[in-house]
């Protein structure tokens, strides 16, 4: 079954009360049983619920993956994974990470005696040489975020694999349409739901899949002991916004590509961060593991000037200056002091993250508005 059919029909069926071809919001908390332990597999929706059920199929299947898991945050999605280490495991992941998985990584796990290292991932050597008898993981975001750097998920594969480490790719960015990291080696992918598996900006969400039936089993028993659960309204609305993912991604990645060729040649800005170009320093691994280059954008300022960067994100009108990303409109945001503040400033900045970079979640509007806008705002 191909992409779009499985993104419209995998885990749903028709109820088999009234027919709805839509999947019933099954707003219940527990469900009666004939007899002790005598059910129809739903007992408490902490544990299973059938509406949260079916998105975590359907999840599952758009990922080739066997085993979903849904979350109330891509965070809590991020939380349930590094439970699976114990004291004194080391996690080896990029430089340039989101600056909340960074902040759930050093100031909440590094407590429990966890050790992270953060290094280029571009560099696979830099990567191998870190790896030792204690390295338990290996956490991949590609593209980057900000940055838009990739990473090679079946060279970060084969480490792992040596390692007997878990290896695990953030996959908000590319989303399931363009890269599928299980197919590529990955143990396990993370979505930040919120972003383009929603799409439509109203809800919270993430999500785990894999194939690993031993992981499987550690997922669900997490999930289900530590009750970070999306409620059966979000997974509604997110098997919606799932139907469209290929149409949306499609027309983000025309867009953003109309946008970063416009903004490569504006004479006000510095560089441009986008895996579609040539000059990527992965572009071929892009174009290997990818099929698209998506939606996001980032680019600085030549004079590296926050107030600059300040302006512009205030005078843009179709943009929206707003955290998050992968909705239908457009959004517009200052990393160094919105998604990526929690990281130190000597730290960020190491890895391109300085005061004039502005980060582009392009939407679905006409692309010439979206240039016209940014015109207007860079003038």
């Amino acid at each position: 079954m191909k992409f779009a059919t499985k993104a419209i029909h995998a885990g749903v069926h028709p109820d088999p009360a009234t027919g709805a071809i839509m999947t019933p919001i099954y707003q219940t908390s527990t469900y009666v049983q004939d007899g002790v332990g005598n059910h129809k597999g739903y007992e408490y929706s902490r544990t299973q619920n059938p509406t949260r059920h079916a998105l975590e199929k359907n999840i599952a299947a758009i990922e080739n993956g066997k085993f979903g898991a849904c979350f109330g945050s891509g965070l809590a999605a991020i939380d349930c994974v590094l439970k699976m280490l114990n004291p004194g495991d080391e996690v080896i992941s990029t430089n340039d990470l989101y600056g909340g998985s960074y902040r759930i990584f050093r100031t909440i796990f590094e407590k429990y005696g966890i050790i992270f290292h953060f290094v280029n991932m571009q560099d696979v050597d830099a990567v191998a040489a870190l790896v030792n008898e204690n390295t338990k993981m290996i956490w991949v975001e590609t593209p980057t975020n900000p940055m838009m750097n990739i990473v090679d998920i079946e060279a970060m594969a084969k480490i792992s694999k040596a390692a007997g480490a878990m290896l695990c790719v953030d996959n908000t960015f590319a989303t399931p349409y363009l890269q599928n990291p299980l197919d590529l080696g990955a143990d396990v992918v993370m979505h930040s739901v919120t972003k383009y598996l929603g799409g439509h900006s109203d809800v919270v969400m993430g999500a785990l899949v894999c194939s690993d039936e031993n992981i499987a089993n550690e997922m669900y028993r997490i999930q289900n002991s530590t009750g970070a659960v999306t409620a059966p309204m979000d997974s509604f609305l997110v098997l919606r916004g799932i139907k469209t993912l290929h149409l949306r991604v499609q027309r983000h990645c025309e867009n953003g590509e109309k946008v970063a060729r416009f903004l490569a040649t504006h004479p006000k800005i510095d560089k441009v961060y986008w895996p579609g170009f040539e000059s990527h320093p992965n572009h071929e691994v892009a174009k290997r593991q990818m099929r698209g280059f998506g939606g996001m954008i980032s680019f600085n300022l030549k004079g590296n000037q926050l107030e600059d960067a300040l302006s512009i994100v205030k005078k843009v009108e179709i943009f929206a200056l707003a955290e998050s990303l992968g909705g239908v409109e457009s959004l517009i945001g200052h990393p160094a002091t919105m998604t990526h503040a929690s990281i130190p400033k000597d730290v960020r900045e190491q890895s391109g993250v300085v005061d004039s970079l502005i980060r582009l979640s392009v939407g679905i509007e006409d692309a010439d508005d979206l240039i016209a806008d940014l015109t207007q705002a860079l003038a």
